[in-house]
């Protein structure tokens, strides 16, 4: 048996008044998702639990099986782990975001991205960001585009902390850490402006009038999570495609091979059909593979209707067409095709709420096909609902024919 997970970040949202009252979701152009749904089994799956913050971290840790009650310590070492970092037990990883912040006193969160800073940009601030402060206790990591690692060495771990997508066009001085070991943490987030304030990749980018990375946001802290590996758990190897550290963190701890693709960028103009290419040529020696495509969840971040409308679209038409095109000559197989957690285009960022997702077997027996199509509201009505959520791979790799025969209608 063959698995296939598909997964578009921050792909289910809210009814929309310009669409009708449908979702992005239910008014995109999704033929083969739409397949899925109406010859497999859909549903809803709750995949943040309760007192957790509803992020990519939590949710895709559910999605791959692991309780975030238990093992989640904060997104910054999970990325901190693609990105091959040392860190001890006492060690606190930080997610060092390069933001653009208006003018004091506020400093209004005007872009958590920095404009989509390059990663050949970002590298270059961050290199200056080691320079000025990188001492024994903190050390600073490039990643991609915006998102950077900071470790705190024998750091506090404790502080509350607010994500900055989660504040865009607020007053950032609101929302800075607060805690044991804050006062460390803010110092270095306000000095740092000084510091960028005069960074030649800044002063280049305004006069192209892109937005400047004007300050870094840290958010995230944890120390190392205890994760089992997949493969000593279902006795099946597998593979993770995604552009973010953050999913490809978490397929470090989960013994998940680690699957390159040219071009993927973790936004819109990622390579989607070399994604789904990539994933059937490693079908051939592994037997699942997990494909995240961040584009949807960056398109409800900015409030994009039309550009969440074309990334779903996008995914629908080359990831996921692309693998059911081909996945049939590799024997039998389960695909699943799912939003981690809503990314609703009015808050512009990420809610706690269930999220569709859609399984079709090549095993007739174990498919429901309710002759449905893939969205929201038809998976609300559909009855089906897989909570919490990392009850889903013991269910898809070992239960799914029971969990479909007992949810049959």
């Amino acid at each position: 048996m063959k698995y296939v997970i598909l997964l578009a970040d921050g792909m289910a949202d809210h009814p929309c008044s310009e669409l009708g009252g449908k979702t992005p979701l239910e008014y995109a152009r999704t033929p083969y998702m739409d397949w899925i749904a109406a010859k497999g089994t859909q549903g809803l799956i709750d995949t943040i639990p309760k007192g957790l913050p509803p992020g990519s971290d939590v949710a895709n840790l559910s999605v791959l099986g692991y309780d975030p009650a238990v093992c989640f310590t904060g997104r910054g070492p999970l990325e901190a782990a693609n990105m091959g970092l040392d860190l001890s037990p006492v060690d606190v990883a930080f997610r060092c975001n390069l933001v653009t912040l208006g003018p004091k006193p506020d400093q209004l969160m005007e872009d958590f991205t920095a404009g989509h800073i390059t990663s050949a940009e970002g590298e270059k601030i961050v290199e200056t960001l080691q320079a000025e402060f990188g001492r024994k206790e903190f050390s600073f990591y490039p990643g991609v585009s915006y998102r950077h690692i900071m470790v705190w060495r024998r750091g506090i771990a404790e502080m509350r902390v607010t994500p900055p997508h989660d504040i865009t066009g607020q007053a950032s001085v609101q929302y800075l850490p607060n805690g044991p070991g804050s006062e460390k943490v803010i110092n270095i987030m306000r000095t740092s402006q000084d510091v960028l304030a005069e960074h030649p990749i800044n002063k280049e980018r305004v006069d192209k009038g892109l937005r400047p990375a004007n300050a870094i946001w840290l958010w995230g802290q944890g120390h190392i999570p205890k994760m089992r590996k997949i493969h000593e758990r279902y006795k099946v190897h597998g593979g993770m495609i995604s552009a973010v550290d953050l999913l490809n963190g978490i397929a470090v701890y989960a013994g998940l091979e680690i699957l390159h693709v040219a071009g993927a960028t973790g936004y819109t103009d990622t390579n989607y059909t070399g994604k789904g290419q990539k994933a059937l040529e490693a079908l051939r020696d592994l037997d699942l593979v997990f494909i995240h495509v961040e584009a949807p969840d960056e398109m409800g971040h900015e409030g994009n209707l039309s550009g969440k409308i074309q990334a779903i679209e996008d995914f629908d038409e080359k990831v996921v067409g692309t693998i059911l095109k081909d996945i049939g000559s590799y024997g039998p197989f389960r695909v699943a095709v799912l939003s981690d957690h809503p990314t609703p285009l009015e808050i512009k960022t990420h809610t706690g709420d269930p999220s569709p997702i859609a399984v079709f077997s090549s095993i007739e027996a174990e498919n429901q096909g309710r002759k449905i199509n893939f969205g929201e509201t038809q998976a609300k009505g559909s009855g089906n609902l897989i909570s919490p959520g990392h009850d889903f791979l013991d269910l898809f790799i070992r239960y799914w024919s029971k969990f479909t025969k007992h949810n049959r209608l």
